[in-house]
């Protein structure tokens, strides 16, 4: 019972951190990559689709992010989102593909960015100090029903506790290296 608990507290503070992994990827630094675009959502067909779905995207150089849509239809639909998102780039459209020319990054818009990044490390913290409390709330739970003992309980928030400060800390290391590649020049 204990270890269904720890296990289910564990795999979802997991899943935190993979969260944070893809969406600290969304965030602009001074290399282009295709993740920055890659799930914006566009609008074709009537639906709302990831672009990745529409278009192939390739970075021919650190400066450039090159989209090139499976259908031509869908062209203009893709540079409109693009123009649309919180990137800051104008897309530029010779009628076959869409090029994204990054310019580099001012001091201030990487501030900004490194505190974008301390802010989801902080968030994914508070996911899994939470996820920790329902872990201690369901083993507390567990004693309260005379399911096992007050040792065994102790010992499981211990265990809880170990978790909870391996990955914090594993969240703190994703977030220096980010902030690190967003300050790189």
């Amino acid at each position: 019972m204990i270890n269904d608990v720890i296990r289910d507290a564990e795999g979802r503070m997991k899943k935190s951190i993979e969260a944070l992994r893809q969406h600290l990827s969304t965030i602009r630094t001074g290399r282009a990559s295709p993740a920055l675009v890659e799930h914006m959502q566009v609008e074709a067909w009537g639906s709302t689709m990831p672009l990745n779905q529409l278009a192939g995207i390739t970075t021919p150089d650190a400066r450039m992010i090159m989209i090139q849509p499976y259908d031509k239809t869908t062209l203009k639909a893709i540079e409109k989102a693009i123009q649309n998102s919180d990137l800051g780039i104008n897309p530029s459209n010779d009628g076959v593909v869409i090029r994204l020319a990054l310019p580099p990054l001012t001091e201030e818009r990487r501030r900004t960015l490194t505190k974008q990044v301390k802010g989801h490390v902080e968030e994914g913290k508070v996911a899994v100090r939470n996820l920790r409390r329902e872990a201690v709330d369901a083993i507390k739970k567990l004693e309260h029903d005379k399911q096992i003992s007050e040792n065994d309980q102790r010992r499981a928030q211990e265990r809880l506790q170990e978790l909870t400060d391996r990955y914090i800390r594993d969240l703190e290391q994703i977030g220096v290296a980010k902030e690190a590649e967003v300050m790189e020049v």
